[in-house]
């Protein structure tokens, strides 16, 4: 039908006719707006200009309102969603999507439907109206009970959840609703324009939640169980968009626990589908989502990326990725405009890389072997994007997990130099992964130390080592520990300065035990070296000693016990430093206790101790002997030369050997 006799009067006629008290008129009007917005974006623009959407949410929220004039007004809603970002940017400033989602406690279904066609293109493309979902339970609860309805009701809710769960809370509501059940029967259901969305659902409920993952592997439809579901969706006559994103669920479930790497719908489907997506038939979207779902997929198991490593050239694969330039996207199907696919192909094999290299040194060997690849990740850690710069450094890392290489190559090709800036000039979010290739390229035997601590490293690290961030806190502690690993005095000394006293009894206080062991580590290879040990304790000492005895005499585990009984030990090493341990009968008497303990470790380190104490070549041996004796310290040794424990006994017997 077609309405013209209204634009006589202007253009707006029948958008003024919305505004008027002619309610005969409205659904004539609507009809002539709503065809006439349809894929013009001129008329989408003219409609929001003539203030057609306030006049669309009056009627949405009337419900006395005829029912086709509430439909046709969501319709054209939805129509108008459907234009430019600044389109749907406008409906979400002037509330619609409240008013939508309320719109689906309605009975009738058309209307419903309408309302959830316009959401599913809003949150589509629009991240603004995530939480909106969630603010009410009921809104969730009902989603999920109006999904089965219909066609339109199972795609629409699936694509709209599957896009507004944005965080670890929204995984927990929205596997708290039901909804994981309810979308396995969806999946089994067939209907192709179904399972697409219902797959993208489940995939982002259950990624890195493993309580999530454990509920999605028990789910059922006729006593199937939804792994098994997804490795039908996996075979080559199904579409490859459909068999990538079943082998994303699969990934996650396993990253989650709830399927064994060594699974055989893993290893044997999961992860030939992802090699396979990565080929150069495919599309490009298809090949970055096969590249990063393999890297996710081979990130923890050794067994996967041996496997992975010999899978069809993968690595000669991922190699050419990095040479992609955008020129040769008018030559590849699947191309986007809006995405620079370089860069989407560069990051997705850093990652890839980056999850082969981790573990085995010989996959280490074949990926360094490819063409230019530290000239790549050097590129890579200059740029701007930072999913690119995140990638190379995630590769990076992996490959600095190498002695040879770390002498080697990445020595020759300097990328310690854009980490470093990165580090102290780059967006907050790469900092966790780049502290932590940092902490691998301190290391003793790596060239580059000497380099990275010219250029500031121990204040960054000590600052690091003071964030909220408890990751950053232990990069920043781990970084400081590497970095003193024999090293010489005036590099301790600068350490031990910058730290302070009180930020190093907060890192010994430190909820998290990891943090405490590296902390103790740093203590232990800052009181190395008898020259070291002596001047250190003669500044440092009474500050030291006061560590030792808050942990040994803290709540911690024996591992904790253990390092900081060898700190004593080193202690117990130096020529004067000795006397901060003889001069406090505190501190020896809880060297007996430990000495007495249950676990045999703990009284390894504590008569390690006292034998440094009593080694009869040093100064002033004889003193200390006498002193030890007249406390018992003798006389417990020899108690336990009864113990059935090797390494024990012999320490024993060397500490006894001393007295004479």
């Amino acid at each position: 039908m077609l309405f013209t006799s209204m634009e006589v009067d202007g253009q707006g006629g029948w958008f003024d006719v919305l505004h008027t008290d002619e309610p005969e008129k409205w659904q004539d009007a609507l009809v002539w707006i709503k065809n006439s917005v349809i894929g013009n974006n001129k008329q989408k623009l003219n409609a929001i200009n003539h203030g057609v959407i306030p006049r669309l949410l009056q009627w949405l929220v009337d419900k006395d309102a005829p029912q086709q004039i509430r439909t046709d007004a969501a319709v054209v809603m939805g129509s108008i969603a459907k234009g430019t970002p600044e389109n749907i940017n406008t409906l979400v400033e002037e509330g619609c999507v409240s008013v939508l989602l309320k719109g689906l406690f309605s009975t009738d279904l058309p209307f419903i439907e309408a309302c959830l066609r316009c959401l599913r293109t809003i949150y589509m493309s629009n991240n603004n109206c995530v939480n909106l979902i969630y603010q009410d339970p009921n809104i969730l609860a009902h989603m999920v009970n109006i999904l089965p309805q219909s066609l339109c009701t199972q795609e629409c809710v699936a694509n709209i959840l599957a896009n507004a769960c944005k965080c670890e809370d929204h995984q927990a509501r929205l596997c708290q609703s039901g909804i994981i059940p309810v979308l396995v029967d969806l999946l089994a259901g067939n209907v192709y324009k179904v399972q697409m969305p219902v797959l993208k659902c489940l995939a982002v409920i259950v990624k890195d939640s493993e309580e999530n993952c454990v509920v999605s592997y028990t789910a059922m439809h006729n006593d199937i169980p939804l792994p098994d579901i997804l490795v039908t969706l996996l075979h080559r006559d199904k579409t490859s968009e459909m068999q990538i994103s079943a082998a994303k669920v699969l990934a996650y479930m396993c990253g989650g626990g709830a399927l064994s790497p060594q699974d055989p719908r893993i290893a044997m489907k999961t992860l030939p589908c992802l090699v396979r997506m990565c080929s150069k038939d495919r599309t490009l979207e298809e090949n970055v989502d096969g590249a990063e779902t393999l890297g996710y997929l081979l990130e923890t198991d050794a067994d996967l990326q041996r496997t992975a490593a010999v899978s069809d050239h993968i690595i000669k694969t991922l190699a050419d990725y990095l040479k992609y330039t955008d020129v040769q996207q008018i030559n590849r199907a699947g191309k986007r405009s809006d995405i620079n696919w370089s860069s989407e192909m560069k990051q997705a094999a850093f990652k890839a890389f980056a999850a082969l290299a981790a573990n085995e040194e010989s996959i280490r060997k074949q990926v360094i072997e490819t063409e230019n690849l530290m000239e790549y990740v050097g590129v890579g850690l200059n740029s701007g994007n930072m999913k690119v710069a995140a990638a190379a450094i995630r590769c990076l890392h992996s490959l600095s997990r190498s002695v040879q290489l770390l002498r080697t190559t990445i020595q020759d090709h300097g990328v310690w130099k854009p980490l470093m800036k990165i580090i102290q000039e780059g967006p907050e979010e790469l900092l966790p992964i780049a502290s932590s290739t940092l902490c691998n390229l301190l290391l003793e035997f790596s060239p580059s130390k000497e380099c990275i601590l010219d250029c500031g490293a121990i204040n960054i690290l000590v600052g690091l080592a003071g964030r909220q961030d408890p990751g950053l806190r232990l990069n920043g502690i781990w970084g400081l520990m590497n970095l003193t690993f024999q090293v010489e005095q005036k590099v301790k000394s600068c350490v031990v300065e910058a730290i302070g006293t009180e930020q190093l009894f907060r890192l010994l206080s430190d909820p998290d035990p990891n943090i405490v062991m590296k902390t103790l580590g740093l203590l232990r290879n800052l009181l190395s070296n008898k020259l070291h040990i002596d001047s250190i304790m003669l500044v440092y000492g009474n500050q030291i000693m006061q560590a030792v005895i808050f942990i040994l005499e803290g709540e911690h585990p024996p591992q904790v016990k253990e390092q900081t009984l060898c700190i004593l030990s080193n202690v117990a090493d130096g020529d004067k430093a000795k006397d901060f341990i003889m001069g406090n009968e505190d501190v020896l008497k809880k060297l007996m206790n430990y000495m007495l303990h249950l676990n045999v470790n703990l009284q390894i380190a504590a008569t390690t101790c006292i034998t440094n104490l009593v080694w009869n070549e040093e100064e002033g041996a004889f003193t200390r002997q006498a002193k030890l004796g007249e406390m018992g310290i003798k006389a417990l040794l020899q108690k336990l030369l009864s113990t059935t424990d090797s390494v024990l006994f012999e320490k024993v017997k060397t500490a006894l050997q001393q007295f004479t």
